[in-house]
Order: structure tokens, then sequence, then C-alpha cells
């Protein structure tokens, strides 16, 4: 079995995972020595050592949600539902407030987020319950209600600590899995205007429930125009275009950025890009964005390749997640959109976030076995049809 799995799984999808790893322990060392020392008074390669270990854990994960089928998991969806609410509901007993927001669950010497591991759950649920539905997906109250209720109230949950960001990304890949899910055209813009409603609701109540504080509100002035309150509320953004407009072509060199002796309050997290940027300049981005793209890229065409609706969904959700929490990331350092806190797939540091991407590109690499033994048995059997008397086609 396991020698089946390293014959037919796709290494273009392994290779670029494994790189981007080593590219963000390398960049989280380099960011954060300085955070270390000044902020935490600990040695320089703390948080390098820390996300080390998440690494090791987390690789391990990934090797065995590769050999799991992933066939298997619609039986363990439920307690895994189940598991999300009740990590969601201690977070409001027991969690653990940060940067304003009580998103964080302590356990021994570790943090967790729950509303991170939400993102594979909400990814998993939709894609099995519509993947089921298929006889009826445009039928809208019949298909989708019910799957939009239990992420409705999965993102209330993520909402009220308030954790705006996961809750946005949640969102975003809710509404992609939804609208590639075998939907016609008509139904897909009905699904789309009920989208921009609800999100406006949303919004709206957000407003009248206070939801939209002082600080919440000069994230949106100090994206839009950070010079003029450089000191305060554009300050981090500030400081961001300084780190990317210094880096040019080649950088400063690793390990040589000036802007993470203070100036970026979070250099390893929201805005290690930025550092990437000024250490490793252009090339350096271009890098991790190519690796990130190709990811994407590959994983998309696997979908494509599916003929199983629910591996099919799985993927674009997974493709889903590393797209948009990339476009959320780099939106934020460059002031295309408020700064959310998003951390950068792979790169930023945070075992929370690298623990959910590492399981779901174990899942990933599950699928494209499959898809792969399957897509060359087919082949095989066809050549058998056409070549009957050749015997050496059907060998595996």
């Amino acid at each position: 079995m396991v020698k089946k799995i390293f014959r037919h799984f796709d290494y273009s999808i392994v290779i670029p995972v494994l790189l981007l790893c080593a590219v963000g322990l390398v960049m989280v060392y380099s960011s954060s020595m300085i955070v270390s020392i000044t902020r935490y008074h600990t040695s320089s390669d703390f948080f390098y050592n820390r996300q080390k270990m998440w690494l090791a854990f987390t690789l391990v994960l990934f090797i065995l949600t590769m050999l799991t089928p992933y066939k298997l998991y619609p039986k363990i969806l439920p307690y895994a539902i189940l598991g999300i609410f009740v990590l969601l509901l201690l977070v409001f007993v027991m969690g653990h407030t940060s940067n304003n927001a009580q998103s964080w669950l302590q356990l021994g010497g570790a943090n967790m987020q729950p509303a991170e591991y939400a993102k594979l759950v909400v990814i998993l649920y939709l894609s099995y319950v519509l993947s089921k539905r298929q006889e009826y997906i445009d039928n809208i109250k019949k298909a989708f209600f019910g799957p939009m209720g239990l992420v409705f109230l999965i993102l209330g949950f993520v909402a009220i600590q308030p954790d705006l960001g996961t809750g946005s990304i949640i969102f975003a890949i809710a509404v992609t899995i939804m609208l590639c899910s075998g939907i016609s055209k008509k139904t897909f813009f009905r699904m789309l205007a009920l989208g921009i409603i609800l999100l406006t609701v949303i919004i709206t109540i957000g407003f009248f429930t206070g939801q939209f504080t002082p600080n919440r509100i000069g994230r949106f002035t100090g994206a839009s125009d950070p010079f003029t309150n450089a000191q305060g509320t554009g300050y981090q953004l500030v400081n961001s275009y300084l780190a990317i407009g210094t880096g040019g072509l080649k950088g400063l060199g690793l390990g040589e950025s000036v802007q993470k002796y203070g100036y970026l309050p979070e250099p390893h997290t929201d805005f290690i890009m930025a550092i990437i940027a000024e250490e490793l300049g252009f090339f350096g981005v271009m890098l991790v964005l190519g690796l990130l793209g190709f990811l994407i890229f590959r994983i998309l065409m696997l979908a494509k390749k599916s003929q199983d609706p629910f591996a099919s969904m799985i993927c674009i959700g997974v493709a889903s997640m590393i797209g948009i929490q990339t476009g959320i990331n780099l939106g934020g350092l460059t002031g295309l959109i408020p700064i959310t806190g998003v951390t950068l797939p792979f790169i930023s540091y945070g075992g929370s976030s690298l623990l959910t991407l590492m399981v779901s590109m174990g899942i990933i690499v599950n699928i494209s076995f499959f898809v792969n033994y399957q897509n060359k048995k087919q082949k095989n059997t066809e050549n058998i049809v056409l070549h009957p008397n050749n015997t050496s086609t059907t060998s595996d």
C-alpha cells in the first residue's frame, strides 16, 4: 500500500510544500531574533525553536493524513464538527487574549487557535454534504440552507472573539466551495447575490451593535492613508513600505533587515513578507509567491482531474484557503486592505496555522494518489481494449 502511494502521488505538490516550510523556518529565525530578545527577553532562536518543533510535529501529521484514505473522513466528520464547537466554546471560558482578541487556548506550554482548525472542518463538511446533493444542487433551499446555517454558526463563534480575519477567510472559502459545487450559471449568480446581501446584513449588524470600534476603524484609515498618522494607525504600514522599498531587487541580505529592530511590531507573523522583501528583495518575494502560486495551480488541476465530487471540492477548498489567506496577508502589508492579522501560509510563525495547512496538504496528497492511480488504471484498461494481444499494458 505504502509503495503504491509513493509511486502514484504527485511530487509536484509535495516538493513546493517542503520548500515553503524550509523558507518559512529560515525567515522565522531571521525576522524574530530581535523580537525574541527585546520583547520576550529570551534567546534569539526562541521562535525558531518553537516553529521547528511545530514543523516536526506537523510533518508527522502530514505523513499520517497522506497515508489515510480521504474517503474515511466522512465517518469522522461528525466528531470533528463536535470537537471544533467544543474548542470554540472553550475559548470563551478559558481562552487567552492576544492583540485584543480572545482566540487562543493554552495547553501546557503550547498555544492553539481553534478558529484555524475550523477552516479545514468547514472544507471537509461542505465538500461532503454538497457532493451528496448533486442531484438537486440547483435547489438553493434544499441543497444549501442547512450547510450555510452550520457555517454561519461557526462564523458567529469566530467573529465574537473577535477574529475578523479568520472569519473572513472561512466565509470566502465557504462561498468558493458553494459556487464551484456544480451549480448552473443561473444559480451561481443567485448564490452570489445572496452572499452579497448576507455580507451587507452582517456589516450593518456589526455597525449598529458597536463592532466597529475606533481601533478597527483606525485600521481602515491607516490602510487608506497611513502617512497622515504615521506614528499611530499608519505606523505598521509605513514601516512595511520602508521594508519593501529598501529591499529592491536583491535585498539587503539574509539577516540584514533594519525594520525588524522594533519598527515592525509583528515581523515574524503578519509582516514576514515585508522582511523577506527587505532581506531577499524582489527575487525572494517572487520565489515565495511562485511556490504558493504553483502549489495552488497544481491543487486546482488535481480538482479538475478527479472524478469524485467530494475530492474535487476538497481540493478547491484547500486551494482557496491558501490563495485567500495569501491575498489577505499581502493586501494588509501593502495597504490594499486593512491589516487583519492573517499569517502568510507556510511562511509565518504559528503552530495552529501550520498544523491546519500540513494536514490539509496530507489530504491533498492522498487524493492525488487515488486520482493518479485511477487514471492510470483507466488508461491501462483502454489499452487492453485497443490492444488485447499486448499483455504488457496490463502491468501496474
